[in-house]
């Protein structure tokens, strides 16, 4: 399924080269693969196709992301590819995976909020994206956190190989965080690694607890209007920082078996 880039990436050249081995760049790709093997971990990921990037810190032209033909589970921080909007590889042996350049360039540079930018094929949220209506049910407390902040690509168009598609999923994004993309998957949109992974991993717990709720074959009960919102901005005052320390939590688990994601 998975499709190798078109284009022929090079590295950058000249006097005008960014400096990529700052430490906090380097933070940045081992949080980002950290969050690789934990998705490996949990089942969320598919086989050789799904994709994480985050914009390079100090360079909202450059995007940190997984290369072609990895499995999450095998990713390290030196792995992961620096590249541009044009399909250079500014950093990095190896290239990305055709779709993952169309979709993330294409949203780094159309939505620059959207410094990190999640996308899986995990399954119950795809699961639910499969189905009549609107995936997500807010239902469950854990379903409140991404209420009024959800949006649909109900306008499947095969595979992203090209920027017109990366520009008609970026457009579909619109002002939201969550995408359910219809007979596909998701992506998640945050201002940060942490954020991201956050979203990520309990928007699959939401929708598994609703698929679960769903095979009762009784009727599943949103929460009234007033109390979701009430509820969400509950939650979202303090989710940065809860963000982060999940993130911070995953690293100390990884750390105990398998410390080589930060190499």
């Amino acid at each position: 399924m998975a499709h190798s880039l078109n284009t022929t990436p090079s590295p950058a050249t000249g006097p005008n080269q960014p400096k990529l081995d700052t430490e906090e760049i380097w933070q940045a790709r081992a949080d980002l693969a950290a969050c690789f093997r934990m998705a490996a971990r949990l089942g969320m990921e598919e086989g050789i196709c799904n994709h994480f990037s985050a914009v390079v810190p100090g360079y909202d032209d450059l995007f940190i992301v997984n290369p072609y033909g990895y499995a999450f589970a095998e990713l390290t921080a030196s792995m992961l590819l620096i590249c541009d909007f044009h399909g250079n590889v500014v950093s990095g042996s190896g290239q990305p995976e055709a779709t993952a350049f169309y979709i993330h360039a294409r949203i780094h540079k159309n939505i620059p909020r959207a410094k990190a930018a999640f996308h899986t094929h995990m399954p119950y949220a795809t699961a639910l994206s499969m189905t009549e209506g609107d995936p997500l049910i807010f239902a469950g407390q854990t379903a409140l956190k991404f209420y009024g902040r959800t949006a649909v690509d109900r306008n499947y168009n095969g595979l992203a190989l090209d920027a017109r598609e990366g520009d008609r999923i970026a457009a579909a994004i619109g002002d939201a965080d969550i995408v359910f993309m219809k007979h596909h998957g998701v992506m998640v949109c945050a201002p940060n690694i942490a954020e991201a992974w956050d979203d990520l991993y309990y928007l699959e717990r939401a929708c598994e607890v609703q698929t679960l709720a769903l095979s009762t074959g009784r009727q599943v009960l949103a929460v009234a209007p007033e109390i979701a919102e009430a509820a969400y901005r509950q939650m979202r005052e303090g989710d940065p920082e809860s963000a982060r320390l999940h993130l911070e939590a995953v690293k100390r688990t990884l750390d105990r078996s398998e410390p080589d994601y930060k190499s």
